[in-house]
């Protein structure tokens, strides 16, 4: 299925799906790709997400007509084969611990599972980059286990500390900077994730894959990794 919308005169959304499919993502990156290449000079941005494309586009440089048959032509060739994009593997190092991760005891009481076993099944998946969004380098990551999936908080936190690791149902994510926020934070990632003087600025595309790896508060901090004092 494959569905265009005008969302006005420089914007065109595709749409692949009416919901969420893991299955659609590395067709969803590799069409984006495809588009950005073949029109980088007339393209202003281009936004996958879980299951849409937003094309923004310089109305006097391409025309919406051609931008549809291209991604159709691209979608009628990829459906149904082969969806590997190529996309890397990223490994981030997580301290998982109530002094960085406020919502890990009391997650894990919710779960019925100890410290240990929370941190087991969310280091044990490799998942998906399936949107960026919210703030910049902020990759939305699917899908946590079943097991200590939990909803957002119901108010939002004031602050939430840069590379606090974070679950919101079935997603996980990394918040790159100092932000409010409503996610359950269980750990931090003492990594940057988001540079605007380096390029790239961030080292997520959709399609990736992240896996987090376990530290200590030795290694944490060797990293980089700042205990945050400041929740609220």
């Amino acid at each position: 299925m494959i569905r265009f919308d005008s969302v006005s005169e420089t914007c065109l959304m595709v749409m692949l799906a009416d919901e969420i499919d893991l299955d659609l993502t590395p067709l969803i990156a590799r069409l984006a790709s495809q588009i950005d290449a073949d029109f980088t000079n007339q393209l202003i941005d281009i936004v996958p997400a879980y299951t849409s494309i937003l094309i923004h586009f310089h109305p006097d440089k391409v025309t919406e007509r051609l931008l549809r048959e291209r991604v159709q032509l691209c979608y009628e060739r990829w459906q149904g084969k082969s969806r590997h994009t190529g996309g890397k593997l990223i490994e981030l190092p997580v301290y998982y611990h109530p002094e960085v991760g406020p919502d890990l005891v009391s997650l894990a009481e919710v779960k019925g599972l100890s410290i240990d076993e929370v941190i087991a099944l969310h280091s044990g998946q490799i998942y998906t980059v399936c949107a960026i969004g919210f703030a910049p380098g902020f990759a939305f990551l699917a899908s946590v286990d079943e097991a200590i999936a939990m909803p957002r908080h119901a108010e939002p936190r004031l602050s939430v500390a840069p590379g606090s690791v974070g679950i919101a149902n079935q997603q996980t994510a990394v918040y790159p900077s100092q932000s409010p926020g409503g996610w359950q934070i269980i750990g931090n990632c003492p990594k940057s994730l988001f540079n605007p003087e380096q390029e790239p600025m961030t080292p997520f595309q959709v399609g990736d894959q992240v896996r987090f790896q376990p530290v200590d508060r030795t290694a944490f901090q060797s990293l980089g990794g700042e205990i945050w004092p400041h929740w609220k």
